[in-house]
């Protein structure tokens, strides 16, 4: 579930975003984002063993119902931006790459409509979705290295050759890629022996970790730094050179495969947003989740032009920010002040 939700649309075009400051060094801020995400794990099984129950009870125990509730449903909405997002993202490649004269919202009702169908059969089945979602990758994994063959290693040269302070700013913009982890606040009291489930977790991203930072490597000592800051696509335009005697676009092939890859995403995104709504207002997932995909719905239609999606990734990849840097690590200290607390007590 971890590597399902951070492994997404955020591979076909994240090099650009984090090479922006950092250059060729971006791939080192890769591997910082991954440390810290391992941190944030950490904190959240702190939180989570102790109170052996979700994100909402959490915020319930340290802020009480009214203001807890009020957090929990930020959260919810953050995470459906994000579902959104991906989604909308998602169907602006399709719109790119193979079908651009398509309108927008015949791909958003039929990813929707999906997620919908998956969703309300409830979370074994978007487990399993995300298993199936996880097994296609790997079979695209080997596509990642073709463009070796004309690789320049002397681009990544010098290496650390970029500031701290240009670092840390790659890795904020790394936000979005790697968001989707945090799901796990509201899934956790799904697992049978949820303790024991922490250790897979912090596998998951560290495989994750390390297909990103093999990503980047490859990006970087394949294109030039300049280059690299005018492709929209990084790793799209990277497919173009493999050549196959009954296959000459292998895009077409990786987009198509892509879609049983971002399904999952959206679909635990929804799940966690519709279970969020019922935990805290008591009505049923399934209306709740009809009520978020239509929102859903709408949004992605009115976002029609490449600025327009391009804010959107901007907009969560800030409150993303907030949300992994600020936010978790200060509900971790001011949790256990209050367990210690209600200990002494």
């Amino acid at each position: 579930m971890i590597y399902k939700t951070q492994f997404g649309v955020g591979v076909l075009g994240f090099q650009r975003y984090i090479a922006k400051t950092s250059g060729h060094d971006a791939w080192i801020a890769v591997i910082l984002s991954g440390l810290i995400i391992h941190l944030l794990l950490w904190m959240m099984y702190q939180m989570l063993n102790k109170e052996q129950n979700d994100l909402i009870s959490i915020h319930q125990t340290v802020f009480g119902k009214w203001i807890g509730n009020l957090l929990s449903f930020l959260f919810i909405l953050q995470v459906f931006i994000f579902g959104t997002t991906v989604l909308r993202t998602f169907i602006e490649v399709i719109q790119v790459w193979v079908f651009p004269l398509f309108k927008t919202w015949p791909f958003a009702l039929v990813f929707l409509t999906s997620a919908y169908y998956i969703v309300s059969n409830g979370f074994r089945t978007v487990a399993g979705v995300c298993y199936f979602g996880s097994i296609i990758p790997l079979i695209l994994i080997p596509t990642f290295l073709a463009p070796l063959e004309f690789a320049n290693f002397r681009n990544l040269l010098p290496v650390m050759d970029h500031s701290i302070t240009d670092l840390i700013k790659s890795v904020e913009e790394m936000t979005f890629t790697i968001l989707g982890f945090e799901l796990l606040l509201l899934y956790y009291p799904y697992f049978i022996e949820p303790e024991k489930s922490q250790k897979w977790t912090h596998y998951g991203n560290l495989f994750t970790t390390l297909i990103y930072a093999g990503v980047a490597i490859v990006t970087f000592a394949y294109y030039g730094e300049d280059y690299l800051q005018v492709e929209i696509w990084p790793t799209l335009t990277m497919w173009k050179v493999i050549k196959l005697p009954v296959l000459e676009r292998i895009e077409y092939v990786a987009i198509s495969a892509w879609t049983i890859i971002i399904l999952p995403n959206i679909c635990t995104a929804f799940w966690a947003a519709s279970r969020g709504v019922k935990r805290i207002f008591q009505i049923t997932q399934r209306s709740a989740l009809l009520i978020l995909l239509a929102g859903s719905f709408i949004i992605t239609c009115l976002l029609n032009n490449r600025m327009q999606i391009d804010h959107l990734n901007s907009f969560v990849s800030m409150i993303g920010i907030y949300l992994l840097y600020a936010y978790i690590p200060i509900l971790f200290i001011i949790y256990h002040i209050r367990h210690k607390m209600r200990k002494r007590s």
